[in-house]
């Protein structure tokens, strides 16, 4: 087994998330949401109406930030808030239409950044990379799936170039 190179895995995985962030945020700049908001979006498109309590915990931020997230999303027309038919005291949230749209347009933009990030790599070396922080993230997540672990655009792009 080679160590080369391993002092550096903490950075080099904090360099390549910042600057895969940088990159969309000044391509989706132009939706007046912030980076927190964003994700906010994708996991409420991917799990639509699912309870705000829900939304704090798959974002791993304190339900307090989700609900003023949620309100300067609810007045821009991003999100509906519903209370749940079981128990009225859960407030359950749903993509408007204005999200769903943006959704489908960022979602293309996102595997046009994830295109810049792997040039250069070959199809081997791009399922390489995607193997590898797969790998990563099972070792370090205690058998718990994260929600940055799902299927997406970047396993996509991966697929994409294998076939």
């Amino acid at each position: 087994m080679t160590t080369e190179g391993i002092e550096r895995l903490g950075f080099l995985l904090h360099d390549a998330a910042r600057l895969l962030r940088k990159r969309f945020e000044a391509r989706a700049s132009g939706y007046g949401l912030s980076a927190a908001q964003w994700r906010l979006l994708v996991r409420l498109v991917k799990e639509e109406g699912v309870a705000q309590a829900r939304l704090a915990e798959l974002l791993e931020i304190e339900p307090i930030s989700v609900s003023r997230l949620l309100d300067r999303m609810e007045e821009g027309g991003w999100i509906e808030r519903r209370q749940d038919a079981n128990d009225r005291r859960v407030r359950m949230i749903f993509p408007t239409a204005r999200s769903r749209a943006a959704f489908a347009e960022v979602k293309s933009m996102a595997g046009e950044v994830y295109e810049d990030a792997l040039a250069g790599l070959s199809p081997q070396a791009r399922k390489a990379t995607i193997d590898g922080l797969v790998a990563i993230v099972d070792n370090l997540s205690d058998g718990e799936t994260p929600p940055s672990a799902e299927p997406g655009p970047a396993k996509d792009v991966a697929k994409e170039k294998k076939a």
